[in-house]
């Protein structure tokens, strides 16, 4: 063997270390008992979230029009004893930060969203992020008090379920911060 291939090799090893795969990310969200997935249409997660969410039978994928709206269907969903999940990119996020800070944050509810850091490179913190917008995300979320975790590839996965948990035991928001593309089932 040459030494071009091993470093390939090694490449290749290190890149399936870090991926972020969908599947590992859907059966997450299925062990913390959420039944519904909240969304605006989005070419980011489509093939790796939003296709297998709309094709499972445990799972009833929401399509909203703007991402505010997911923040009442969630609270009353919340009223009904049944569990959501938000799933928008940082763009929605911050289109919705009034009610995120009416719903979520002052009338405590478990706002549980999923925000995708589009274009985010995934090496880098968010706060050290190109990407301005990304960059905003964390610092907005500390000063509005809401728990967050960035979940860049499948070692972090472990941490959705017992984020969603505690915000439903705890009646509090939490943001689960997509660092990077996830990846489609094969």
């Amino acid at each position: 063997m040459d030494a071009g291939s091993s470093a390939d090799e090694d490449t290749g090893k290190n890149e399936a270390k870090v991926a972020l795969h969908g599947s590992a990310i859907i059966a997450a969200i299925k062990a913390s008992s959420v039944q519904f997935i909240l969304s605006v249409p989005d070419i980011v997660t489509s093939a790796g979230l939003l296709r297998p969410i709309s094709r499972d039978p445990d799972l009833r994928l929401v399509r909203v029009c703007k991402e505010d709206e997911c923040i009442g269907i969630a609270s009353g969903l919340y009223f009904c004893d049944k569990r959501a999940v938000i799933l928008i990119q940082y763009t929605g996020f911050l289109d919705s930060i009034n009610a995120i800070r009416a719903v979520a944050v002052e009338y405590k509810q478990p706002i549980c969203m999923m925000i995708g850091l589009l274009g985010h490179e995934p090496e880098r913190p968010p706060t050290q992020s190109g990407r301005f917008g990304v960059r905003l995300v964390e610092p907005i979320l500390d000063s509005m008090g809401i728990a967050h975790q960035l979940i860049s590839q499948d070692a972090d996965v472990p941490k959705i379920k017992p984020a969603i948990d505690k915000a439903y035991a705890q009646s509090l928001p939490v943001a689960l911060l997509i660092g990077r593309r996830p990846l489609a089932p094969t």
